[in-house]
């Protein structure tokens, strides 16, 4: 056979039953998931940070970085909330290397999924329960949504999914936010098709089960920055951008026009410092013209406790990114200041 069946794995109401959440944790997710709402909806004026390592490897390293957000986010609360990022799926353009914490508890041994499952639901409760955050979490497979889905208060739907049909019908079921990146290839129209989907309800097979969505009206777009066909980074964070991507929503019949921007992969060329530069053109862009203001909500940005990357193995430095070159701690704290500043 072509498929080797190795475990059948529990359904997530499985796996939510034998580690369940508190009232406390609902009560969090509730008041966090309507700001949130209200942000994207243009009832709440705040700005949106989305921050956190690229690949969240070690639940050690991700609490304690998470941590460190929580007396930020308490100085500037009037004007940012932080959704950190704590990704458990990792995207692999050929297939090969990492895959996240779902497939690899941990990184230097063998792919487990059972243990993956457990492990990134218990790293969800203990990052809210250390830091009073919901966070973020990237849906590489639609059908795992769940195991994190009263958890979870953000979601992003990658470059490379962003065109598959079950990730476009799975976002328009969730009652949280779903981000979707424009592809590697840079095209708006995919993008944008992907929220007009995410936006409108289905009845699709999920799970083995035949379901019926209502629509998310909280679908939006990410730039994230593209590869043209020689294979070299293309940002699309600049001005010009976001009024291309301002004209663009205007023409079509979406609910809550929203916009995030990645200040890294294609638009930071995976230049991790360059981050800052970025983020301060994309504040300086809402500032100039009420248009953008109104469409741009928010920044994801790369960042883990020691900036840049290194390679899975023995040397392991703590708290630094085994995937994508991140920011410092020390940086990205400054970052979210000014950020605050601008807003």
């Amino acid at each position: 056979m072509s498929f080797e069946f190795i475990t059948k794995l529990p359904t997530p109401e499985e796996i939510r039953s034998q580690y369940p959440i508190s009232k406390t944790i609902r009560d969090i997710k509730s008041k966090r998931d309507k700001e949130i709402r209200d942000i994207l909806t243009g009832a709440d004026h705040r700005f949106l940070a989305i921050i956190g390592p690229c690949s969240a490897d070690n639940e050690e390293a991700v609490i304690d970085y998470v941590s460190r957000l929580a007396p930020v986010q308490e100085k500037i609360i009037d004007k940012v909330l932080i959704i950190p990022r704590i990704y458990t799926n990792k995207p692999r353009t050929t297939g090969e290397g990492y895959k996240g914490m779902i497939h690899q508890p941990d990184p230097e041994k063998k792919p487990d999924m059972l243990a993956g499952l457990v492990a990134i639901r218990k790293m969800h409760i203990h990052a809210i329960e250390a830091s009073g955050l919901t966070c973020a979490d990237e849906m590489l497979y639609p059908e795992n949504y769940r195991y994190l889905s009263d958890l979870l208060s953000y979601v992003a739907v990658g470059a490379r999914s962003v065109e598959d049909q079950q990730h476009r019908l799975t976002a328009s079921g969730m009652d949280v936010p779903a981000g979707m990146k424009n592809p590697t290839s840079g095209d708006l129209s995919v993008m944008l098709n992907s929220v007009v989907a995410s936006q409108n309800g289905h009845s699709f097979i999920y799970r083995g089960w035949e379901v019926k969505t209502t629509g998310n009206d909280l679908a939006h777009t990410i730039l994230r920055g593209a590869v043209n066909k020689h294979g070299e980074s293309t940002p699309n964070y600049h001005y010009e951008d976001l009024r291309l991507l301002y004209e663009k929503y205007m023409q079509k019949d979406l609910k809550n026009p929203a916009a995030i921007i990645d200040t890294n992969h294609s638009n930071s060329n995976k230049r991790y410092e360059q981050q800052i530069r970025i983020a301060k053109e994309v504040l300086h862009s809402r500032a100039v013209d009420i248009d953008i203001r109104h469409l741009v909500k928010g920044l994801m940005i790369e960042s883990y406790i020691v900036p840049g990357a290194q390679k899975i193995g023995h040397d392991h430095v703590y708290g630094k990114s085994i995937t994508d070159p991140c920011l410092g701690w020390e940086d990205s704290e400054r970052l979210l200041y000014t950020i605050a500043e601008s807003c």
